[in-house]
């Protein structure tokens, strides 16, 4: 199991509307069965540490291809939200990180 977090940091003055932004891309993307269920968080200033932030996290099984065969297209809808997001933002990546299970746990006696 993965979690992957995508991080925006956006123009000051529009975090929080990025953070609605990428908040209703993942519920398109969950609609259309592509991912699981993310969460959105952000800071626009009124908090420690780094500001004018987004974060969109969700879990995934597999770390796949984008490229295969069986691929779900993306909703048309995540275009036209895609292109707002880009207007506003100045940088974006990507995080993969693996998530600690029971079954992945090692004897620590």
């Amino acid at each position: 199991m993965y979690v992957i977090r995508r991080v925006w940091t956006i123009k000051p003055g529009e975090t929080r509307r990025a953070a609605t932004i990428v908040d209703e891309i993942g519920k398109q993307y969950e609609a259309a069965g592509k991912r699981s269920p993310s969460r959105v968080y952000f800071n626009s200033g009124t908090l420690p540490g780094d500001v004018d932030r987004v974060y969109m996290e969700w879990t995934e099984e597999a770390i796949e291809s984008p490229y295969r065969d069986d691929i779900v297209p993306s909703p048309d809808e995540t275009r036209d939200l895609g292109a707002k997001l880009r207007n506003i933002r100045l940088d974006s990546w990507i995080e993969f990180y693996e998530m600690m299970t029971p079954e992945k746990a090692m004897d620590i006696s």
